[in-house]
């Protein structure tokens, strides 16, 4: 796109005016191609460009342009934000860049005062920034002022789409952009923003689906400086009062070391988990009690209040003196935190593209180098099992900084092909709208929505057909359907515009302050870690869902269940590159090269990479088939569905997602081979299930007819081409 290589008169006077005060000396290339594009095609957009390298700037600056030329008389531009944070953050952002343009923001989301949104519904206009959960209630509670709001709307731009595609959030976003283009008779302009896209295909694929418009990338990945260090620690196993001992100062090296990496700084620190965000600020606390220094700690996730969150963010981008924050996903997505000297990452991200976005976190202005720090944590124990000795976390962190530095590699994005729990989801979000509709009526709504272009007509039948017999759906006297006594309870619940599973969450209250909210609840006089700080359970009411606590000083318990994500093939696949060859990371501290040359000589002198199946001891083998979670999982049915009885075995035992534990009367290579046999044999993944197994993947899909649900499993919870491919690769290199 070369129309003109400096659209900068074009846009707005504001706009102008606002880069002036900015003291840019130009605009970025993202942001010249952007604007051309905008202003000579009247093309959907993709803008694929690096963390700091004014993305969202390249989609407003000529969308603000036209409603600046031609105001929309009704919300011109709509922004998709999968976090609050995000949304509050930019809000800020754009309200300093439309002051002068007389163009009113507005944001709308659950932590968003009513009287806002209702001066938003009584004049729609300008910006709109929201969550899918909030468009969801828009479009299923205030359908009849769906066309006020968007008649006139010409752009919809959504952030951070790889957080989108390949989710429920995603096939939920895309139905709904879809529903208010027909309920308003609108066709926007879309725009997708992202930092760690790949796959620019699948991406505008997405982008445009049910559309007929093309897409274009933006493009600019830029050349900065990365600064990478990977530490490791080894806590040893105690079974003894002096292994306890150590194990005591291995841990206190070990928060010391990550006290010492943050102090006096901006800083924050991911980990992959929220009991891990607590558990570390509590220790950072206690360290910097012990050497009577300043309390600068703070805990970001999900379960934390809005208030204490924004208080966070605050630290982070504008506070005087250092901050340091722990934090899970809720900080890894798009948020400006200004000037951060380090990322501290606890373990290793489950994927490359998690390992992008918290990089991109620090070096965000001038040249400054994307500064991260690798702290991996191992429980080492010489008499475990030979896999559990491998530094499987370290591994991973090697892999994904190779993948992503190497060939700037992130993984693939994969659309569910039987998104079977959305389609419930949408079909009662979509008749609470309608209020009654006839079956063909219903039918031919839904499944026109790109995201179920794959249901038949047949299949939709079958799940109505389950849904009336439910008590989900009923009939009326005029032979329409409306929802029935079951669904009302489900969709008249404000947890229903969330496609994704959340649970159930009692508040934290000291006094009138609320904390945050905590899923397991301890019983009065009990002890727990929240925001980084220990409480003391004074009361429990059950009805309101309050937790009510006071300040202690006593023991901490892990309030979460832990979840890992699931980890790529080509991550495992690197893995195991790592273990075989003899390259020394230049990245590595000493510790993490001396711990990885010991599995290497361990991986040699073993035979581990020398074959899929190694003796464990007894009638035990240990089963390495080196794929990602999905492949994984799928060897794990094929083994105990298809060959547990055939072959006598004892036990499948799967060590996600690294290892199988089998024991039973066979030997390696009877099952080695039987494992490729049925491999080669198996057409469909159905084979793998039970006759009357229908595993749930999603949210709703206990609500369906466990047929569909059975289907939609094979279809997308199992992947044996990828296992086929994946073990291929494997025996290859064996070989």
């Amino acid at each position: 796109m070369s129309e003109n290589p400096n659209p900068f008169y074009r846009l707005a006077p504001f706009v102008q005016e606002f880069i002036y005060k900015k003291r840019w000396e130009s605009l970025r290339p993202a942001q010249i191609e952007a604007c051309n594009i905008c202003f000579h095609t009247p093309h959907h957009m993709l803008i694929a460009a690096g963390t700091a390298s004014g993305k969202t700037e390249a989609a407003f600056f000529p969308a603000l342009t036209e409603l600046y030329d031609q105001p929309s008389k009704s919300v011109g531009i709509l922004y998709i934000g999968p976090l609050k944070a995000l949304i509050n953050d930019q809000f800020e952002r754009l309200k300093d860049l439309l002051t002068e343009g007389n163009i009113p923001v507005w944001h709308w989301h659950g932590d968003v005062p009513q009287a806002e949104k209702t001066k938003l519904m009584k004049n729609p206009s300008g910006v709109l920034q929201i969550t899918p959960e909030s468009l969801e209630g828009l479009l299923m509670n205030r359908p009849n002022a769906i066309p006020a709001l968007f008649h006139d709307l010409r752009y919809i731009i959504i952030d951070e789409v790889h957080a989108f595609m390949g989710a429920d959030r995603g096939i939920q976003v895309l139905s709904q952009l879809a529903r208010i283009e027909r309920m308003a008779g609108c066709a926007p302009r879309r725009v997708g923003l992202s930092a760690t896209l790949s796959d620019y295909e699948a991406a505008t694929a997405w982008l445009a689906a049910g559309t007929r418009q093309g897409v274009d990338v933006v493009s600019s990945p830029g050349g900065r400086k990365l600064r990478l260090r990977v530490e490791h620690f080894s806590f040893p196993d105690a079974q003894n009062e002096e292994q306890a001992e150590q194990l005591h100062h291995a841990r206190k090296a070990y928060y010391d070391f990550i006290y010492e990496s943050t102090h006096r700084k901006k800083a924050l620190i991911f980990t992959n988990s929220r009991t891990d965000a607590e558990v570390t600020i509590l220790e950072m606390r206690r360290v910097a009690a012990r050497r009577e220094e300043r309390d600068v700690f703070h805990v970001h996730h999900g379960s934390i209040s809005a208030m204490l969150r924004e208080e966070t963010e605050a630290a982070l981008r504008t506070g005087a003196g250092p901050a340091v924050a722990a934090a899970t996903v809720t900080l890894e997505l798009g948020i400006d935190l200004g000037e951060l000297e380090r990322v501290v990452q606890l373990g290793a991200p489950y994927s490359a593209s998690s390992f992008v976005q918290r990089l991109g976190r620090s070096g965000r202005r001038d040249d400054m180098a994307s500064e991260m720090l690798f702290v991996c944590p191992e429980e080492e124990d010489e008499e475990a099992q030979l896999p559990a000795r491998m530094p499987w976390t370290l591994m991973r962190a090697i892999a994904v900084i190779e993948l992503y530095v190497k060939t700037k590699w992130v993984e693939p994005l994969e659309a569910r092909k039987m998104p079977i729990g959305v389609l419930y989801h949408q079909t009662m979000s979509m008749l609470k709208s309608m209020g009654e509709a006839e079956p063909r009526e219903l039918a031919a709504a839904i499944l026109s929505l790109a995201p179920f272009s794959e249901i038949t007509p047949d299949q939709y039948q079958t799940f109505l057909n389950y849904l009336i017999a439910t008590d989900h759906l009923q009939w009326t006297e005029e032979q329409t359907l409306i929802i029935g006594l079951t669904g009302e309870k489900i969709v008249n619940n404000y947890r229903f515009y969330a496609v994704f599973k959340d649970d159930e969450e009692h508040k934290v209250l000291n006094g009138s302050e609320e904390i945050g909210s905590i899923t397991t609840v301890p019983p009065p006089g009990y002890c727990f870690s929240l925001a980084g700080k220990l409480w003391k359970v004074e009361e429990v009411d059950h009805k309101h869902k309050a937790v009510y606590v006071k300040s202690a000083k006593g023991k901490v318990d892990t309030l979460w269940l832990g979840a890992g994500g699931d980890i790529h093939t080509a991550v495992v696949q690197k893995m195991r590159e790592v273990l075989s060859e003899s390259v020394i990371y230049p990245y590595l501290s000493p510790q993490a090269v001396n711990r990885l040359e010991r599995a290497r000589r361990l991986a040699r002198e073993s035979g581990l990479l020398k074959q899929v199946v190694i003796p464990a001891g007894g009638d035990s083998m240990y089963v390495l088939p080196w794929v990602g979670s999905k492949s994984f999982r799928t060897l794990e049915r094929l083994m105990k569905h298809n060959l547990s009885e055939r072959l006598a075995l004892r036990s499948v035992v799967p060590m996600e997602p690294y290892y199988f534990v089998v024991s039973g009367k066979v030997d390696e290579r009877t099952l080695l081979a039987e494992m490729m046999s049925e491999c080669r044999t198996a057409q469909d993944a159905s084979d793998l299930l039970a006759e009357d197994e229908a595993p749930y993947l999603g949210k709703y899909d206990e609500f369906i007819a466990p047929p569909l649900i059975r289907e939609a499993f094979a279809v997308d919870g199992l992947d044996l081409e990828g296992l086929k491919s994946g073990l291929q690769k494997t025996l290859e290199w064996d070989s």
